[in-house]
């Protein structure tokens, strides 16, 4: 026992060595960004941070519903967890890579020796010889290289860019679930104001037709009235039918089938809030895309140190502890202890270059990585901007559609007193019909396209925000 204990001793203290890990360090790429976002007038300082339940902002419980039901039940939601619990669970298979495996073997075996040989047995010697064995072993990599820990970093890395890539799906479903709602809204307040339109061209018509039928007015007015309101019905087919496909997508996404959302109003929804003034660059950050490109850099960093570790020798410890006896109740006796110890270097002395040409390999991956990094970067600099503009300009624009709705609705109201009175044909009216009409549809589209500027800007930054300082 004595030299057993100076054997593992000696083992242990060979393990616990100073070990290196020869790949390299991983720092975060510098990108030369500007520290805010100076588009729309947001030049002064600001604090900001991101606010998860952005969606909030618009102050519907239908859609924070909708958006709940499509967390739990869309099919991509899903789709994304299983593939983040296999990247959870490689990464712990990794882990488990870089601890000792300890076996339990047993047996229990009869022999039979010849006695008729050319040499003959001693005395005494049994002809029949029972053998029963009971050994605990292990055996396990000693990390000198640090291949193991490299391989533990690279599988924590991909496990993190797996959660990363779970929460861009969830950002994509969410931006989807309230674009698509807010296409419903838009498209209800639209049919809301066509079938007006239709009340007011109906009740037109029918004028026409006493006027016609009192000879006050040529057949020429009554087939205008008719045209004018044939229009507003197709065009209120057309808006119904885009309607139904926009509550048809909306229960694709939330996975369920038989959805069926009553009418409302996008103009009933509030403004969102605008961002605060020298929004922060260093927003990109929580961008979960941004996060999953920099942890895939992390990976394949970590998978440069597995490759270059395979340049230098593997050193194995193996050991084993049990006992053996002929009598299977002197198994566990003092003296039927077995032990063994042992340390197993190995190299390749010669691969042809396949080892090197695996780190140029994990070199090149990592090139990739750090593009797609930068890459990702720069795109959601660029998307935040986008949007950051596009919520001005669809503000300015809101302002002029709604001057345009007040004016073509005046005008409407003169060209019907000048045709009262004798002052101007038909048509007049029904140029200014149409002008009302196109205007309020106009003013509603444009709502529309501020309202998914706001959520664009949301999806670009990876979330809402929320000022630090009050």
């Amino acid at each position: 026992m004595r030299a057993m204990n100076r054997a593992v001793l000696a083992v242990l203290a060979t393990a616990l060595l100073p070990a290196c890990t020869v790949g390299p360090d991983y720092q975060r790429p510098a990108l030369p960004l500007p520290a805010s976002y100076t588009e729309a007038g947001h030049t002064a300082g600001g604090d900001a941070l991101i606010d998860r339940s952005w969606w909030q902002a618009f102050k519907d419980p239908l859609l924070d519903q909708l958006i709940e039901q499509a967390l739990r039940n869309n099919g991509d939601m899903q789709l994304a967890a299983a593939r983040f619990e296999e990247a959870a669970a490689l990464m712990r298979e990794a882990g488990a890579s870089r601890l000792p495996e300890i076996g339990l073997a047993t047996g229990a075996t009869r022999t039979s020796v010849s006695s008729d040989t050319a040499t003959p047995l001693p005395a005494g010697y049994p002809v029949l010889r029972p053998d029963y064995t009971a050994n605990l072993n292990t055996s396990f990599e000693l990390d000198f290289w640090g291949r193991l820990r490299s391989a533990d970093a690279t599988a924590r890395a991909l496990a993190l860019a797996s959660s990363y890539g779970r929460a861009t799906v969830e950002l994509t479903i969410v931006a989807g679930v309230s674009q698509g709602y807010l296409s419903l809204r838009s498209l209800d307040a639209q049919i809301a104001v066509a079938g007006d339109t239709l009340a007011t061209r109906g009740a037109a018509l029918g004028i026409a037709e006493s006027r016609h039928r009192l000879g006050a007015a040529g057949e020429l007015e009554l087939q205008q009235a008719r045209t004018n309101r044939a229009l507003i019905e197709s065009q209120l087919t057309e808006l119904r039918q885009q309607r139904a496909v926009a509550e048809h997508q909306l229960a694709l996404l939330c996975a369920t089938p038989g959805l069926a959302i009553a009418a409302g109003d996008l103009r009933q929804l509030p403004l969102p809030p605008l961002p605060p003034a020298g929004l922060p660059a260093s927003l990109l950050e929580a961008r979960p895309d941004i996060r999953q490109a920099e942890a895939q850099l992390i990976a394949a960093n970590a998978r440069i140190g597995v490759a270059k570790s395979a340049l230098f020798p593997t050193i194995s410890l193996t050991g084993s502890l049990g006992s053996e006896s002929k009598e299977l109740s002197g198994l566990f006796a003092a003296k039927a202890g077995i032990w063994s110890v042992g340390l197993l270097p190995t190299l390749a002395l010669f691969d042809s270059g396949k080892r090197e040409a695996r780190l140029e390999q994990a070199n090149a991956q990592q090139q990739q990585a750090l593009a797609a990094y930068r890459q990702a970067v720069q795109a959601g600099f660029k998307e935040v901007r986008d949007a950051l503009v596009a919520g001005h300009e669809r503000g300015l624009a809101e302002q002029a559609t709604a001057t345009q709705v007040e004016a073509t609705a005046r005008g409407l109201e003169l060209a019907r007193k000048r045709h009262e009175a004798g002052y101007s044909a038909y048509l007049e009216v029904l140029d200014a019909q149409r002008a009302a009409n196109d205007a309020s549809l106009a003013h509603i589209r444009n709502r529309q396209l501020r309202l998914v500027a706001a959520v664009d800007l949301f999806k670009a930054l990876g979330g809402g925000w929320r000022e630090t300082r009050p």
